[in-house]
């Protein structure tokens, strides 16, 4: 039995999503009703999606999401960026719940113990990240029932340069040996450009996925930290989750949607802040 210490509780339900149970089922199932139902027979190894608030990027999201109808994971690793605050290279809330207005999910204390023995971790007492926890309601709603890997990476490629591929590497590599023992789903939660016009976001984010719909790496980090003009903040989850999924014998990258928060409200103007938002599957075939 939980007790209140145990689990982490929401710092953006009521902001960034609805704040009640029902207010928030709603909102996510109506963003998944507008997606149309995928076609692919195949399951992703891994999904991107975008982590601002349901109001800019909740139906970005809702494309990644919807690739789940229909199927079941029972473990799902969240590989997103600490924004405010750096843990190391890898980072777990020490919480063994997230609670969110649909209820609480449980970490998986298993996997993480296994991945505390190939790598370090820094185990958390109390964050306040969003990248991670904004992907539950959606996982919640799809998903019946899971536990969660949430780790935060605090080196990206626009700050530490080509050294955070190292960190992307070791991660992917100790996935991607877990996994042929466990089944799970990879997510990479990312927004895309974060810059201070309009046009410049809508340019630099078509030559992004153009290179991940190539699933070209190699040009994908080299985009990121030699031009540091991608400034994804979730880069190396991104790399990590591309990584450990061809390891796994991935060989294609499909892109479901790609806006950002200009086209959502409108504000295309010369000079306006813009943030990029995409969604993508990753696939063996």
């Amino acid at each position: 039995m939980s007790t209140r210490i145990d689990i982490r509780k929401s710092f953006i339900a009521g902001t960034w999503y609805p704040g009640t149970r029902d207010e928030l089922a709603r909102m996510v199932d109506d963003l998944l009703a507008r997606v149309p139902t995928p076609s692919a027979q195949t399951e992703p190894l891994a999904l991107i999606a975008p982590h601002a608030g349901y109001a800019y990027s909740g139906q970005t999201a809702a494309y990644a999401y919807k690739q789940l109808s229909n199927r079941d994971f029972d473990r799902v690793v969240i590989l997103g960026p600490s924004h405010s605050e750096d843990f190391g290279a890898f980072a777990i809330s020490a919480k063994k719940f997230y609670a969110t207005p649909l209820g609480d999910v449980e970490l998986d204390a298993d996997f993480i113990l296994e991945l505390e023995s190939k790598l370090r971790v820094t185990r958390v007492p109390n964050d306040r990240e969003h990248s991670l926890e904004i992907q539950l309601p959606f996982l919640q709603r799809v998903l019946s029932s899971f536990k969660i890997i949430p780790i935060m990476l605090s080196r990206p490629f626009y700050i530490v340069g080509p050294d955070a591929y190292t960190h992307c590497q070791k991660l992917a590599f100790a996935l991607a040996e877990m996994a042929k023992t466990r089944r799970f789903l990879i997510i990479a939660s990312s927004d895309l450009a974060h810059l201070n016009d309009y046009a410049t976001v809508k340019h630099n984010d078509a030559q992004f996925a153009e290179l991940l719909r190539a699933y070209d790496i190699a040009k994908l980090v080299e985009y990121m930290w030699e031009e540091n003009i991608c400034r994804a903040c979730g880069d190396t989850a991104i790399i990590t989750a591309l990584l450990a999924a061809k390891q796994l014998g991935a060989q294609r990258v499909e892109i479901f949607s790609r806006t950002n928060s200009g086209d959502v409200t409108g504000n295309r103007a010369a000079g306006q802040y813009t943030v990029g938002y995409l969604a993508a599957g990753v696939y063996k075939s």
